[in-house]
């Protein structure tokens, strides 16, 4: 058990390194290349920031499956077509991504890149294949079938992914909080019963993980770079490889063998059963924002694939959260979906695990309900916080501090009073003094 485990950490350790070196080069080639598009209104960022992450993320994914495939343990992975289907997935994407970044490219345009991408991997075997339904046991899917699910899945997942990508940090600490649950399913299904189908997904989930790893620090609030859709379409298509590999791969039957009984069966398959409804749990928060785009844009009368401000980080945002504070929540209700899942799968006292997740659920409504709500380090650990976290100050230093913020905060306008133009030219520079004068002057009568 011992030995998978240190193959799985050195290929994510690995992952993460290249993405990590890869992006500060990146970013200089998306300056020198002009990959800074213009601030737009739905936009949060202050400056022009490079664009092109998905480059980095790209080197990651490529440097992992090639160490990947020259370890003892994740050998017979190869030995499918799955990997190889998924960097050809992987390379249209990413090449799509690269040339919207740079130049823009039509929505529609990306949305038959994405359908191709999808059917790239289907004719090389990552399909669809069959479905374990509740209540009624393994439907057998005809090619066609396959076919349009395994495609519908891919698209979904990957616009899931897109449309999140707004936050700093955002979109990649969500996918890589998702594939960490997801590695957990997929390597107690492997290793835990037996399945030898779970390993191409347990490996894609392990990849992913290091890509959002590597490139994370770099995209942290104020990013440096952007991932841009290289990068958000790429790790969708990832995870949505790792989606269809599972569910059409793993056969229900079997595993209904392996865990010894109907009941147990159905607790492991619960993450399997719910990604039939919502492509993937773990990603659920993503796609409920999808859809909840794709309806207010079609109600007002928009192209759903018009771009605005009422995604759910927008909202945090309007109603005060700071922009740090907005993805941390994300990340909690991202977390609180994929690891309860995983959970309940794991445990059969589900009982427990539906009332933590419900007490969970409250703490993240009152964090919600709290935008301006600021926590305090104690005392004994305010140096090692940032200084927004820090008690304030007590005596004469408190007002110095006091009186420092409040000159740091006065308005500009009263340092540099608003000149009236059109007063016998006062709205020039040279012509201030004489203005004032007058208005001095003026106030005697």
């Amino acid at each position: 058990m011992g030995q998978p485990v240190r193959e799985y950490l050195l290929t994510l350790c690995v992952t993460a390194a290249v993405t990590y070196l890869l992006t500060g080069p990146v970013r200089k080639f998306a300056i020198a290349a002009g990959a800074m598009p213009e601030i737009r209104a739905r936009d949060v960022h202050r400056e022009p920031t490079p664009r092109l992450g998905g480059i980095a993320m790209f080197g990651g994914l490529c440097a992992g499956l090639l160490v990947a495939g020259h370890l003892t343990n994740l050998k017979s992975v190869f030995e499918t077509n799955e990997p190889r289907a998924l960097l050809s997935g992987a390379a249209l994407i990413w090449i799509l991504g690269v040339l919207d970044d740079k130049w823009g490219v039509d929505a529609l345009v990306k949305l038959g890149g994405q359908m191709i991408a999808a059917g790239v991997m289907v004719l090389q075997g990552l399909t669809i294949l069959y479905l374990p339904v509740p209540g009624i046991g393994t439907v057998a899917l005809t090619p066609m079938q396959g076919t349009l699910l395994t495609v519908a899945l891919v698209v979904i997942t990957i616009n899931a992914v897109n449309f999140v990508d707004g936050l700093d940090g955002l979109a990649s600490g969500m996918v890589c909080i998702a594939a960490a649950a997801f590695f957990m399913y997929t390597y107690r299904l492997w290793f835990g019963y037996g399945i030898e189908a779970a390993a191409p997904a347990t490996l894609f989930s392990v990849v992913l993980m290091g890509m959002c790893l590597g490139f994370l620090p770099h995209n942290m609030h104020p990013a440096r770079i952007f991932m841009g859709d290289s990068g958000s379409m790429l790790i969708g298509l990832v995870m949505a490889a790792g989606a269809v590999s599972l569910t059409g791969q793993v056969d229900p039957d079997l595993l209904n063998q392996k865990a010894g009984g109907l009941r147990e069966a159905t607790h492991a398959m619960v993450p399997v059963y719910i990604p039939l409804l919502l492509p993937l749990t773990i990603i659920a928060v993503p796609i409920a924002d999808l859809f909840l785009a794709i309806v207010r844009r079609t109600w007002k009368g928009q192209s759903p694939f018009a771009a605005d401000r009422g995604h759910l980080h927008h909202r945090l945002l309007e109603i005060g959260h700071s922009h740090s504070r907005a993805v941390l929540i994300m990340y909690f209700w991202s977390a609180l979906i994929a690891f309860g899942a995983v959970a309940y799968s794991a445990n059969d006292a589900s009982m427990w695990i539906v009332l933590g997740i419900v007490l969970l659920s409250a703490v993240g409504l009152v964090l919600l309900l709290l935008p301006r709500f600021t926590p305090r380090a104690p005392r004994w650990a305010e140096r090692m916080v940032p200084p927004r976290y820090r008690r304030v100050a007590s005596g004469p230093v408190a007002a110095v501090a006091a009186a420092g913020t409040e000159s740091a905060e006065a308005p500009s306008q009263e340092r540099r009073p608003a000149i009236p133009p059109g007063i016998h030219g006062a709205t020039a520079i040279g012509d201030r003094s004489r203005f004032v004068d007058r208005r001095k002057a003026g106030s005697h009568h």
